[in-house]
């Protein structure tokens, strides 16, 4: 019954951690900043073994109230003796794996030489090669013990998946490519990766990976430069979200991406820039334009064009359908290969990262 329950537990926190990290709205659960930096260094440990302490201790107290979430054997005896070596290779081992190994990787943690003792206190602090990272340990689990109140215990337990949460951001995830791709199949990979909110983040990581597919395939310009999700155009010293550079280093073209219509001052105010920098060429990738807006937007197209610029508005699918359709099923495997690059080098958050590995898994 304690395993089942501690399963549970550690899955329904982690769906709530999930949830609030796709909606941006992940924080701390707690104020004690001593207490978070304690459960930061644990779940960060340089002593792999450590990383599974909290996660298993803590999984089994809000299974059991009634247990000592110290206790490592049941040997220990007293009240609230438990065996901690079952939850942590039924429970946390699994999740751990489930989650790119987060943790380590570790098949059986609590075999190795740091927990060989019936509890962890500072009573067995002296065998330990990272005595700071045992007191650590210590502080938290004697915190739980101290309070004895179930809303306490989740809270530190939130704060310890949010800390795992947080250090997922860093673990390399795996992206399964699919060895063929069809046009429609690669087009119901980008609807449904779009599908969710991101911020833009999935948006711009698409549309770059497109934008270089289509220089490399049409050898129109030498690489493509992007600027970081959260970074303004002019903090970037960049023109656009994109600008599509020359082996001479001259911006031949530029893409503003926007995860939402584009209106028609904002298209005017990049055109300042653009005249600035006397690029001719410029996309508008959005989700179009207003109704109420399209006959402005066409006017300013037709103006820039009798000055020398030529401006395009479309949406990613509608582009994507063209230029995924014209560099082939080995174009399209490229694509999805540089999406996956683009997120990595640009640490898109782990939610996006994951998604995306998700839905070439199932293609």
């Amino acid at each position: 019954m304690l395993i089942e329950k501690a399963d549970q537990a550690i899955k329904f926190a982690w769906a709530e951690i999930m949830k609030r990290a796709r909606e941006g709205e992940l924080r701390d659960w707690l104020s004690q900043l001593s207490l978070v930096r304690d459960i930061h260094s644990s779940i960060n440990s340089k002593t792999k073994t450590y990383r599974y302490v909290l996660p298993t201790q803590l999984s089994a107290k809000l299974a059991d109230s009634s247990i000592d979430c110290r206790s490592v054997q049941v040997a220990r005896g007293g009240k609230g003796a438990f065996d901690a070596r079952s939850v942590a290779h039924r429970v946390i081992v699994p999740f751990d794996q489930a989650n790119d190994n987060v943790l380590g990787g570790s098949q059986e943690p609590y075999v190795s030489k740091p927990l060989r003792f019936p509890e962890i206190t500072r009573k067995y602090r002296g065998p330990q090669k990272n005595r700071e990272g045992w007191d650590c340990l210590c502080r938290v689990l004697d915190s739980i013990e101290r309070e004895q109140r179930p809303e306490f215990t989740a809270s530190v337990f939130n704060q310890v998946l949010t800390e795992v949460y947080r250090r997922l951001a860093l673990v390399h995830v795996v992206y399964p490519t699919p060895r063929r791709v069809s046009l429609d199949r690669t087009m119901k990979l980008i609807d449904a990766f779009l599908a969710d909110h991101s911020g833009g983040d999935r948006l711009l990581a698409l549309t770059c990976s497109l934008f270089v597919i289509i220089g490399r395939r049409f050898r129109l310009y030498a690489t493509v430069r992007r600027a970081k999700i959260t970074a303004a155009d002019q903090a970037s010293g960049m023109l656009a979200d994109l600008e599509c550079v020359s082996k001479g280093g001259e911006v031949v073209m530029a893409a503003e991406v926007k995860d939402r219509q584009i209106t028609v001052s904002q298209m005017r105010a990049k055109m300042t820039t653009i005249r600035e920098r006397q690029v001719s060429e410029i996309f508008f990738v959005a989700q179009g334009t207003s109704k109420s807006e399209e006959s402005d937007v066409q006017r300013l197209i037709e103006s820039e064009f009798v000055s020398g610029y030529s401006l395009y508005v479309t949406d990613l699918p509608s582009l994507a359908r063209v230029a995924l359709s014209l560099v082939g099923e080995s174009g399209r495997r490229e694509f999805l290969k540089e999406t996956a690059s683009q997120m990595e080098e640009y640490r898109s958050d782990v939610v996006h990262r994951r998604a995306w590995a998700s839905l070439l898994g199932s293609a």
